[in-house]
């Protein structure tokens, strides 16, 4: 067991993840108190309880996942089970958001079952990438902000580009709790950039 593991026990969060998000927020600002967030992936819950705790009482949070979430004690977080690819996601979140808002924040720390052929999962990863950035296109306010998880490999600098035709600013960061053999690393998106077809 190591060192993330034994201390997201003992901090009662649902996994060693939490922290990679905890760093991700301290650095770059994502998550601010009383946001909209929609987490992607979000199974067993470790980036929920982070997104809970800094968007407080007057945020929201939405997780999904393909996964059941086992459920929270807190009324301002909503667990899905659904399939991030599927094509009525989108839909489907907007369903419980109120007064049909916009999303503040869109976090994926999807990942698919691996597989151990890394060309497979390598594509299979960036694959989900997509469709998380295909999902804050359609849910995030102009200024919204989001981290999407991706594997190292030929595909990745493809997919950069892709997020940098939507985001005005977009940072490439590996935290401390990422295990040291693991190649992924998480695009950082900030202030979504809008057509004058969106204004």
């Amino acid at each position: 067991m190591d060192y993330y593991y034994r201390k997201a026990k003992a901090e009662g969060y649902r996994s060693r993840a939490a922290y990679k998000l905890k760093e991700i927020n301290g650095k770059y600002n994502v998550i601010r108190r009383g946001n909209i967030v929609v987490d992607l992936g979000a199974a067993p819950g470790g980036w929920i309880q982070v997104s809970r705790e800094i968007v407080g009482d007057d945020g929201l949070v939405i997780g999904v996942d393909i996964n059941e979430i086992e459920k929270f004690p807190w009324s301002n977080v909503i667990t899905i089970q659904a399939d991030i690819t599927d094509e009525k996601i989108v839909e489907i979140i907007r369903s419980v958001i109120p007064n049909g808002r916009m999303v503040d924040v869109v976090l994926s720390d999807a990942a698919p079952k691996i597989s151990g052929i890394w060309d497979t999962d390598h594509a299979r990863q960036i694959f989900i990438a997509e469709n998380a950035l295909k999902i804050a296109k359609e849910l995030l306010k102009p200024d919204g902000r989001c981290v999407i998880k991706v594997f190292q490999g030929p595909l990745l600098n493809d997919f950069i580009n892709k997020v940098k035709g939507e985001f005005v600013e977009v940072k490439i960061f590996k935290p401390s709790a990422s295990r040291k053999e693991s190649s992924e690393v998480y695009v950082i998106a900030k202030r979504r950039k809008i057509s004058l077809s969106q204004k």
